[in-house]
């Protein structure tokens, strides 16, 4: 098969094949999964409507059908989950410490007008607000320590970062080669913004140390000792940034195109399934 540049390599495709449904349903033999993958990664990178994808990858009602398919049949979660495994396997996954930060993405007219679909999973407001970064969506991201994502959630563009963490950390569950599932890191960082109490409540009971820095106000209000906070850690925490900036290298992600926020959110874990390849040491 010819060889762009957006396009899997035979190492990455040979990680995703045995994860793909089988190309046969009801008697009617399904393209080319290579080809299909290959044009929702031209996609990803490039932000082209599904309309105007190249003709190489042959019709493109036929990708756009594949792509929500694979959405709503939750495949994109489960291709996440044995990725993970098999890197857990390698030890590929750093656990001494998890980041996590949020960042707005810009929404094109085009994600504006879409009807309600909450009976489909998808929120009322379809992840869209206003704030301060013009209308958009806000994406929450868990890294490991070398930045590799693990989860990722969407909220409206206004909503805040803090309550979102809990939820957001309660999904991160790697199948270990034991059989086991690991859920908790050693250390949690992340920015001022998820200085509350709350999560620090959480991490405690879950014996997570967290590596946040306290608002100017609470320190103005503390009474007693001051909170333990490792400052070499901390340094640590820009691998989070560094893996929003990577995604926002996709144009797709970079700006919202997607009306409904499950497709848009399918986009994202596209992104991470494309990083978790290049995580493997054969596809580097």
């Amino acid at each position: 098969m010819a060889q762009y540049r957006h396009s899997l390599s035979d190492e990455e495709w040979a990680l995703l094949m045995p994860l793909l449904p089988p190309r046969e349903t009801n008697g009617r033999p399904y393209g080319d999964h290579r080809a299909m993958l290959d044009a929702m990664f031209y996609r990803l990178c490039t932000g082209t409507p599904w309309r105007d994808l190249p003709c190489r990858f042959g019709p493109w009602q036929s990708v756009y059908w594949r792509w929500r398919q694979w959405s709503k049949c939750g495949l994109w979660d489960r291709v996440l989950q044995t990725l993970q495994g098999w890197l857990e396997a390698c030890g590929a996954i750093d656990w001494t410490l998890m980041c996590i930060d949020g960042t707005n993405v810009r929404a094109h007219r085009a994600a504006a007008g879409a009807k309600d679909t909450t009976a489909c999973g998808e929120p009322a407001d379809h992840a869209l607000g206003r704030s301060r970064g013009g209308w958009g969506t806000k994406v929450h991201l868990v890294t490991d320590g070398a930045g590799l994502a693990l989860v990722a959630a969407l909220t409206p563009g206004q909503a805040g970062e803090a309550p979102q963490a809990t939820a957001l950390l309660e999904r991160i569950r790697v199948c270990r080669p034991t059989g086991t599932v690991r859920q908790r890191p050693e250390r949690l960082a992340g920015d001022k913004a998820y200085s509350h109490r709350h999560i620090r409540t959480w991490l405690r009971r879950r014996h997570v140390r967290a590596v946040i820095p306290e608002r100017r106000d609470q320190l103005a209000r503390r009474r007693g000792r001051p909170l333990h906070f490792d400052a070499a850690q901390y340094r640590r925490r820009n691998v989070v940034e560094r893996c929003v900036g990577r995604f926002k290298e996709y144009r797709a992600v970079a700006t919202r195109f997607d009306k409904l926020a499950v497709q848009f959110l399918a986009t994202i874990k596209l992104a991470m399934i494309r990083q978790h390849l290049k995580a493997f040491p054969d596809t580097a």
